[in-house]
C-alpha cells in the first residue's frame, strides 16, 4: 500500500501537465505561458538591461554597426545600402514583429487564423476588397525595378533571419497569449501593409450613402449637405494661383442624369475614420530667425501601442536619412537626410467607384457593352481557428472584385439590392516604395520630382525644403479624370462610357515652389479654389489650414519652438465660426437659473480647446446635440432603414449661417415645425443638465471629459494601452487629438549649415509590454514635449548619446 501515494500523486501529477499544455477554450497552454523559465515573465526587460551585441547573419554582405541612443533609436551604419535595409528588417521584427504581423493578417483578411470564427465577417470584407489581389499586385511592381527589389530582398532577409532564430521564450508576449508562431516575411507582407495604409487613407468613400441621398432629396438639398467644394477658406494651393488649360476634359454620357439604382441601398460599410489626415508646412529662409527653411509635419492617424512609427536613422555611402519608418516597410517615410527634407498629409480625393452589374448564372458572368463576359473567379480559402475553412468566391469583373451581392451577408435577405463591384485605385500595380527610396536618396528639387513620379495612391500632400532655401508642395497621386459628380454615387456597370477617362496628367497636379508669401501648407482641406480646370471632390477639412495659414502669416523670424507651439495650438476655429450662430438663438432671457452658470461659461470661453477648457466641453455637447437634432430624423430614424450620412460639420453650419430657417430644421416626426431657435434652447437644456452631472463627477474639463487613449492593438489588452491622457485640441483643430486618434509623428527640421530637428510620437521603439522603451514617450507627448532627433556621423563612434552597440556581420 506505500505505492498508492506515490501512485496517485504521479497520476495527478501526469493530469496536470497534459492539462497545462492544453489550450482551454481562448486561454494559451498555461503551462508553457507561466514557466518562468519560457513564459511572459521572459518578456519582462530590466532596467538597465544591456542592449550591446554581436551578431552573425546569413545574407548580410559585410559589416554593419547599429547604435542605439537613449531612447533606443537604432543608427545604422552599413557600407552598402542592402545591409541597411537588412539591418532595417531585422530590428522592425526585433522590436516589433507581432505588430508587423498583426496589421498584414489584418490587410490580408486573415485574422480568423488565429482569433478564430468572430473574425471572419472582417476577414471576408478584407477579401471582397481585393486587399489581398492588390497587395499581390504591389508586390509584383515592386519587385520589377532593381532599386526596391534589392530593398524588399535584403528588408525581408533580415526580418526571416531574425524569425529563424526564435525560440518560444523570446517570443513576444502576444504570441504566447493567442499560441502561435509568426510565420517568413514576403514582399506580399510588405504589399499588404501598404495597401492596408491605402485603405486607411482613400478607403472611405460615401459613395452607397450619397446614391441613396440622391433619390431621396432634392439636387438643390443633395449639393447643400455634401457640397463639392467651398472657396471661403484657404486651399492648399492659393486663391488666385494661375493653372493652365486642362489637356483633355471628360465627357459625361447622355443618360448619366437618368441612369441609377432603381432601389434604395441597405449595404452597411465599414469605413476608416475620416479625420485621418495630417498637418504639414514648410516656411523659407525669409521667415525665420536662423534664415534657414523650417519643414513640419504631424499624420493624424489612429494610435495604438505598439506605435504606428519606428524612428531610424539609415546610413551608407549613397544616404544619410533620419525619421519615421513603417515597420513592415523598409526605408523611411517622413523624415530628412543631409540636402532635403519632407513630409505628407492626406490628399482626399475620392478614387474609389461602385458600379451595379447585372449579372447571370450567380456572378459567373456579367453584361458589359452589350454583351456577357466571364468573370474571373478567385477562390478565397479563409482559414478559421479551431474550424474548417470558410471559401469564398469572388468574381473580377472589368471594375473590378463584386463586393455586395445576395451571398455576401451584408445584403443578404433584402430583396432588390444591387450587385455591386468596386473600382478602387489601389488595386491597380504601383511602387510607391520607390518614392521614398528616391526621397530618402534625394539631394535637390529635381531629385524630389523624380520621386513624386512613382506614387500614385493613397493621394498625398508632399511637401519639400532643402538647405539650397526651396520650399515647395505637390498634391501627388494618380487622379481619375472626371465629369462633374462622376462617382459621387453608384454608376451603372453594363456601359465603359461611365468608365474613368484617363488620369490628370502628373505635372498638372496642384502644386508650388517658393511661394511669395514664405511658406507652403496643408491640412486635408480642398488642394485649390474653384479655377482648377479638372473635377474633384472628397472629404475635406476647412479649419485646420485656415489656422496655420492665419498663424503663418502673421510670423517672422520664426524658431523650431515657434513651430512646436503650433503644431499644440488648441484654437477652435469651428467654434469661433458656429459660437456667433449660436448665441443669436438662444436668447439669454430664455434661460433658466440652472443654465445660466454654463451659458456664462460658454459666452466667456477663447475657443481654446486646452484641456483644463469647460467651455470646449460645453460647445462640443452643444454642437453635436444641435446637430443629431437637425439630421437625425430624416437620415438616420427611418422606416426605409437607407444607409445615409451626415453631411459635414462645416456644410451643415455654412448652411445654417446661409439659411437659419432651411427645412431640415423641422423634425418631421412631430406635428409642429420647429425653429432653429427652439432647437438650440432645447439642445442647451440638454446640455446643462448633462454639465451638471459631468462637473459634479469632475468629468466638465476637456482634458478629462474627453482625453485620449492609446489602446493596445488588439482592443481589449487595457493593462498594455496607456489610458485618459488629458489632451487638449480636437476635431478641426491643429492640436487634432481625438479619443483614440491624433498626430502620430510631430517632426520640426531646421535645415541650416547643421540641421537642427526635434520629433515625437506617441509610444517607444519596443513593442513589448515588458521593456521601459514600450510606451516611454506618451507622457512627454500628451504634455506637447518633443525629443532632439540625433542624427550621428560616422565620426561619433565614441559621442555619449550613443548608449550601445550592436554588430552584425556575415554568417561564417
Amino acid at each position: 500500500m506505500r505505492f498508492l501515494p506515490f501512485i496517485v500523486s504521479t497520476a495527478i501529477t501526469l493530469l496536470l501537465i497534459g492539462a497545462l499544455n492544453r489550450k482551454w477554450g481562448p486561454l494559451p497552454p498555461l503551462g508553457k505561458f507561466l514557466s518562468p523559465q519560457t513564459g511572459f515573465w521572459q518578456n519582462a526587460e530590466p532596467i538597465g538591461k544591456d542592449y550591446n551585441d554581436e551578431l552573425s547573419l546569413p545574407g548580410l554582405k559585410g559589416k554593419v554597426e547599429v547604435w542605439l541612443d537613449d531612447r533606443m533609436v537604432p543608427h545604422i551604419f552599413a557600407q552598402q545600402d542592402a545591409d541597411a535595409y537588412y539591418a532595417e528588417g531585422y530590428l522592425h521584427a526585433r522590436d516589433r514583429l507581432w505588430q508587423m504581423e498583426l496589421q498584414t493578417l489584418a490587410a490580408q483578411g486573415r485574422l480568423s487564423e488565429i482569433l478564430g470564427s468572430k473574425m471572419l465577417g472582417y476577414d471576408r470584407e478584407q477579401r471582397r476588397m481585393g486587399m489581398g489581389y492588390a497587395a499581390e499586385a504591389a508586390a509584383k511592381e515592386m519587385l520589377k525595378d532593381s532599386s526596391t527589389r534589392m530593398m524588399i530582398a535584403a528588408y525581408t532577409a533580415g526580418i526571416n533571419a531574425y524569425i529563424k532564430g526564435l525560440s518560444y521564450d523570446e517570443l513576444a508576449v502576444e504570441y504566447k497569449l493567442l499560441d502561435y508562431r509568426p510565420e517568413p516575411w514576403s514582399a506580399v507582407k510588405t504589399g499588404a501593409l501598404l495597401k492596408y495604409m491605402s485603405y486607411d487613407l482613400a478607403g472611405g468613400v460615401d459613395d452607397l450613402e450619397y446614391t441613396n441621398a440622391r433619390r431621396l432629396f432634392s439636387a438643390a438639398d443633395f449639393n447643400n449637405m455634401y457640397p463639392d467644394r467651398n472657396d471661403s477658406l484657404d486651399p492648399v494651393i492659393p486663391k488666385g494661383t494661375a493653372f493652365d488649360k486642362p489637356v483633355k476634359n471628360a465627357v459625361m454620357p447622355s443618360d448619366s442624369a437618368i441612369r441609377h439604382v432603381a432601389s434604395l441601398l441597405h449595404f452597411k460599410q465599414d469605413k476608416p475614420d475620416p479625420d485621418n489626415g495630417s498637418n504639414n508646412w514648410a516656411v523659407s529662409g525669409s521667415k525665420t530667425r536662423s534664415g534657414a527653411p523650417i519643414l513640419c509635419n504631424d499624420p493624424h492617424l489612429g494610435l495604438s501601442l505598439p506605435s504606428l512609427w519606428y524612428e531610424v536613422q539609415l546610413h551608407t555611402p549613397t544616404m544619410n536619412v533620419y525619421g519615421a519608418s513603417l515597420p513592415g516597410a523598409p526605408g523611411v517615410v517622413i523624415g530628412f537626410n543631409d540636402n532635403i527634407a519632407w513630409g505628407v498629409t492626406n490628399g482626399s480625393e475620392d478614387v474609389k467607384d461602385y458600379y451595379a452589374v447585372q449579372c447571370r448564372n450567380g456572378v459567373k458572368q456579367y453584361l458589359f457593352n452589350g454583351q456577357y463576359h466571364d468573370a474571373q473567379l478567385r477562390i478565397e480559402e479563409i482559414k478559421v481557428r479551431g474550424e474548417k475553412s470558410y471559401y469564398d468566391t469572388v468574381a473580377y469583373t472589368v471594375w473590378g472584385p463584386v463586393m455586395y451581392e445576395d451571398r455576401y451577408p451584408a445584403g443578404a435577405g433584402i430583396v432588390g439590392q444591387p450587385t455591386l463591384a468596386l473600382r478602387w485605385k489601389a488595386h491597380d500595380p504601383s511602387n510607391e516604395i520607390l518614392t521614398f527610396y528616391k526621397l530618402n536618396h534625394a539631394r535637390t528639387y529635381e531629385d524630389y520630382l523624380d520621386a513624386l513620379q512613382h506614387y500614385t495612391c493613397p493621394a498625398q500632400n508632399f511637401i519639400y525644403a532643402s538647405k539650397t532655401g526651396d520650399i515647395a508642395l505637390w498634391h501627388n497621386g494618380q487622379y481619375p479624370m472626371r465629369w462633374k459628380d462622376q462617382g459621387k454615387w453608384v454608376m451603372p456597370g453594363d456601359d465603359s462610357s461611365f468608365a474613368w477617362q484617363g488620369y490628370v496628367p502628373q505635372t498638372e497636379n496642384p502644386h508650388i515652389r517658393n511661394p511669395a508669401r514664405g511658406f507652403v501648407s496643408s491640412a486635408n482641406q480642398q488642394p485649390t479654389d474653384s479655377t482648377y480646370p479638372y473635377y474633384y471632390f472628397g472629404y475635406y477639412d476647412m479649419f485646420r489650414g485656415k489656422r496655420i495659414n492665419e498663424r503663418l502669416s502673421a510670423m517672422n523670424q520664426i524658431t523650431p519652438q515657434d513651430m512646436m507651439q503650433l503644431q499644440n495650438d488648441n484654437a477652435n476655429l469651428f467654434a469661433r465660426a458656429a459660437l456667433p450662430l449660436l448665441r443669436a438663438h438662444l436668447p439669454e432671457q430664455s434661460l433658466t437659473a440652472a443654465e445660466q452658470p454654463y451659458w456664462q461659461q460658454l459666452k466667456s470661453w477663447n475657443q481654446t480647446n486646452s484641456p483644463d477648457s469647460k467651455g470646449a466641453t460645453l460647445f462640443y455637447l452643444l454642437w453635436e446635440h444641435l446637430k443629431h437634432r437637425i439630421w437625425d430624423d430624416e437620415l438616420m430614424n427611418r422606416t426605409d432603414s437607407a444607409t445615409l450620412v451626415y453631411p459635414q460639420d462645416n456644410a451643415s453650419l455654412l448652411w445654417l449661417i446661409r439659411d437659419s430657417s432651411m427645412h431640415f430644421i423641422d423634425d418631421v416626426h412631430t406635428p409642429q415645425k420647429e425653429t432653429l431657435t427652439e432647437l438650440v434652447q432645447q439642445s442647451f437644456a440638454w446640455v446643462a443638465d448633462s454639465a451638471q452631472k459631468l462637473d459634479q463627477h469632475l468629468q466638465l474639463e476637456w482634458g478629462s471629459f474627453r482625453g485620449t487613449d492609446i489602446r493596445h492593438l488588439t482592443r481589449s489588452l487595457p493593462a498594455f494601452s496607456r489610458m485618459h491622457l488629458r489632451t487638449g485640441g480636437g476635431t478641426h483643430i491643429v492640436n487634432a487629438t481625438k479619443e483614440t486618434h491624433g498626430p502620430s509623428w510631430r517632426m520640426v527640421v531646421q535645415l541650416g549649415p547643421t540641421t537642427e530637428a526635434y520629433g515625437i510620437y506617441p509610444g517607444g521603439q519596443s513593442g513589448n509590454p515588458g521593456s521601459p522603451y514600450y510606451d516611454n514617450a506618451v507622457t512627454d507627448w500628451s504634455q506637447g514635449k518633443y525629443y532632439v532627433l540625433h542624427v550621428f556621423t560616422e565620426q561619433q563612434r565614441d559621442d555619449p548619446g550613443v548608449k550601445f552597440r550592436m554588430l552584425m556581420g556575415p554568417e561564417n
